[in-house]
């Protein structure tokens, strides 16, 4: 996967949504006049976050009396365990320092492992939390990065991945569920690590060669474990898988094989044949199973929405679920008998919460209440999708949140929002950042440049070694969309994003120094001659693809030397405000801080936000609203221009 991190990857409301051709260049229909009650930030981001387990572990607790999932209810996310029954989540860890996030239960039901990385610097370990609440760190050491992989269909084992040996790569280790006593089981010879079969015979893995080229293989640890290939092709083809399927007879994988858009295959692993599984008109997101096998469960990235299918897995039947209100269901986690389901439901304006199903009725029950009960749901914006041309005849998809009241007689200020990646997508779906700035007046256009994933691999594929130049005008493009909207007041346009999005921002103050009135630049890129060649060393395999959509340091320098607004901020004239975490692994804070200096030296106006206790993604809620607080006195000052 081609990312340094999405940002903004809101995910999507279930229902069809209409979208506007580029030839229709109007606005969408006006809104009356709408008296909508303002809330600060802290009241938005009041509002709790709720994910599930590792879809890899086991999410239900013995007699399935709860649910594991993780949360930010302390302003700081937790592992917690959530009544099926209904009630208040039950902490089981209390971290105020580390983002701490559930990856499954044990097959006990009562032990549970978790994950945490210290202040933000992704370096993730494993941890296991006894019934007595203490935690035992079962990955120790300084310098590694660990994961969770899954447990045995015994139960008798556990697998995690950790690079301690060598830093570029992850190799597996099976720990025996009761003593905890590890084995190093396969060495690896340098490739992605993605799944094991549940009988610990089989090693899925993924190499990378281009950006748009990948393959799957696999290795029989019972037969020296030595990896063969499984997806023999000519040309570029990506694979990637999703897990084993039910009985570990056949791999699930999704791969552009056989068109623009990513489908679904099963390998059958004794006769050795692929079958095509899933026909769709988008990609394919992923395909999973309940642990028994008989429920298939299908997520279809839909014009940046998630379609999401339960089915009878032999029948195809589709599972009705009822009492669920509009929305994306996602992360759908089953019991060990599959008579329950627990999931998420999302929308534009309903942050995710947890709803649980019986699967013998479909009747589904919800279990939390994410959004701040002070904020009511009616004065939030939904979306529309929209498209705009691009330069060549390219037209760019966009995600569109217009304020209520805005019109001809009351334009509002605007900014474009550029989302993370490269290659990342701006997706439907709550997000606080945004509707904090929509609920204050300003129209935001998540606008998804040539090279977004989600709309074929032609599209995706069209930036590549080209950064910085059709997608960046693509992003101007639609600044200039958002101007003829006879809604949109013309002299108030804004660029915003984080990482890639934050390098978008920047360089389009620098090479399009008219465009925008500001800038606001979140761990963006600055440098990326310096980027390149800091890249982690735990990203191994996935820096082949990166440096091919990129191109490589040692011998592009004078391209990403060119592309980079570091080397050209002395043409910035419109102001700036950045946004850094101290600890951040893959944009380093000195990329921030020699922006900033050099801006600073064109008396332009430069504001700068560090987080001394962030990496690349802000976790603490308290440093998510000073940050969002930041970005609505910013755009206020020198957007709008109130006094």
């Amino acid at each position: 996967m081609r990312s340094f991190a999405c940002m903004v990857s809101v995910l999507a409301l279930a229902a069809a949504v209409p979208t506007l051709a580029a030839a229709e260049s109007a606005a969408p229909p006006r809104a009356a006049s709408i008296a909508v009650t303002p809330y600060t930030a802290a009241q938005f981001f009041e509002t709790t976050s709720f994910s599930m387990a590792n879809p890899d572990g086991l999410a239900f607790s013995e007699g399935r009396t709860h649910v594991l999932i993780s949360s930010d209810k302390t302003g700081v996310f937790n592992a917690y365990a959530l009544p099926v029954a209904g009630g208040d989540p039950v902490p089981l860890t209390a971290s105020s320092a580390n983002a701490t996030f559930a990856q499954s239960y044990f097959p006990d039901g009562r032990r549970v492992l978790v994950a945490a990385d210290q202040g933000g610097n992704e370096l993730t370990h494993i941890y296991v939390r006894e019934t007595n609440g203490t935690l035992r760190d079962l990955t120790p050491g300084d310098k590694l990065k660990a994961g969770f992989v899954g447990f045995s269909d015994d139960g008798q084992t556990f697998w995690l991945t950790s690079n301690e040996r060598d830093a570029e790569v992850f190799d597996l280790y099976a720990y025996d569920a009761d003593t905890y006593e590890r084995k190093l089981i396969f060495q690896n010879p340098g490739m992605d690590l993605a799944a094991v079969s549940g009988d610990g015979r089989l090693v899925a893995l993924t190499k990378s060669h281009t950006s748009a080229n990948s393959d799957i293989y696999l290795a029989d640890l019972q037969a020296g474990g030595a990896p063969y290939l499984i997806s023999q092709h000519t040309g570029d083809v990506a694979y990637e898988v999703n897990d084993f399927g039910p009985f570990n007879a056949t791999l699930i994988y999704t791969s552009n094989q056989d068109g623009e858009f990513a489908q679904a295959y099963a390998y059958d692993i004794a006769n050795k044949a692929h079958n095509r599984t899933t026909q769709a008109d988008w990609d394919v997101m992923y395909v999973a199973f309940s642990p028994n096998g008989r429920y298939r469960v299908t997520a279809v990235n839909a014009d940046a929405s998630t379609e999401l299918t339960i089915e009878d897995a032999q029948t195809r039947a589709p599972i009705r679920l009822t009492g669920l209100p509009e929305g994306d269901i996602t992360g759908v986690r089953f019991d060990p008998g599959a008579e329950l389901a627990a999931f998420t439901v999302v929308s534009d304006t309903s942050p995710a919460d947890v709803f649980v199903a019986d699967l013998s009725t479909g009747q589904a029950r919800r279990l939390t209440h994410a959004l701040n009960p002070a904020i009511k749901e009616d004065d939030l914006v939904e979306a529309t999708i929209v498209r705009y041309p691009g330069e060549g005849g390219v037209q760019v998809p966009a995600v569109l949140y217009r304020p209520k009241g805005a019109s001809a007689a009351n334009p509002a200020p605007a900014i474009v929002l550029v989302h993370g990646g490269p290659g990342g997508q701006t997706r439907r779906g709550y997000s606080a950042m945004v509707q904090h700035l929509v609920n204050h007046g300003y129209a935001v256009l998540g606008a998804n440049n040539r090279g977004s994933s989600g709309y074929g691999k032609t599209f995706f594929h069209m930036d590549d070694k080209k950064h910085g130049e059709a997608d960046l005008r693509d992003i101007v493009a639609g600044g200039d969309w958002l101007r003829a909207q006879d809604w949109v007041a013309d002299d108030q346009v804004a660029v915003m994003g984080g990482s890639y999005g934050g390098y978008i921002t920047a360089a389009a103050l620098a090479f399009h120094p008219e465009k925008f009135e500001a800038g606001i630049d979140i761990f963006g890129v600055t440098n990326w001659v310096r980027t390149l060649q800091s890249i982690p060393a735990w990203w191994g395999a996935q820096r082949v693809a990166l440096f091919d959509e990129m191109g490589d340091p040692a011998v592009d320098a004078e391209r990403h030397r060119a592309i980079s607004p570091l080397f050209h901020a002395d043409r910035i004239r419109r102001p700036l405000l950045v946004v850094q975490g101290a600890n951040d692994p893959r944009v380093l804070q000195v990329e921030s801080d020699e922006l900033v200096e050099k801006v600073r030296a064109n008396n332009v106006p430069v504001e700068y936000v560090v987080f001394p206790d962030e990496g690349h993604g802000f976790q603490r809620r308290a440093n998510r609203v000073t940050a969002q607080e930041a970005y609505l006195a910013f755009l206020n000052r020198y957007v709008r221009k109130a006094d």
